[in-house]
């Protein structure tokens, strides 16, 4: 196998369920994990009154590890699907990556 590479995702949880199902519809995505974050910034305009006050925004973070090419492709149809929503996303080497049987 290439190098495994890491893919994260961090989304708004208005788009949580169609960024699931479009992964789970992907074959290059064997997997992922998902999870609730708090995302923290100093980018006062995006966050709404509430959000300014509590200093945080609550958002969804998305991981998979997979081929660099699979990775890529993935981003690309993200890109596609979901442009103007706001994901914010990383792909990035792993030095190691399986299962413990």
């Amino acid at each position: 196998m290439s190098t495994p590479y890491l893919l994260t995702l961090v989304i708004s949880p208005e788009v949580e369920d169609a960024v699931i199902d479009w992964l789970l519809e992907t074959e290059e995505v064997a997997g992922f994990t998902s999870y609730p974050v708090s995302g923290h910034g100093t980018s006062i305009h995006a966050l709404s009154p509430a959000e300014q006050v509590t200093g945080r925004r609550r958002q969804v973070l998305i991981q998979t590890w997979l081929p660099q090419e699979h990775g890529e492709a993935v981003v690309e149809g993200l890109e596609q699907a979901f442009h103007g929503s706001g994901m914010h996303y990383w792909l990035a080497p792993l030095a190691r990556a399986g299962h413990l049987e």
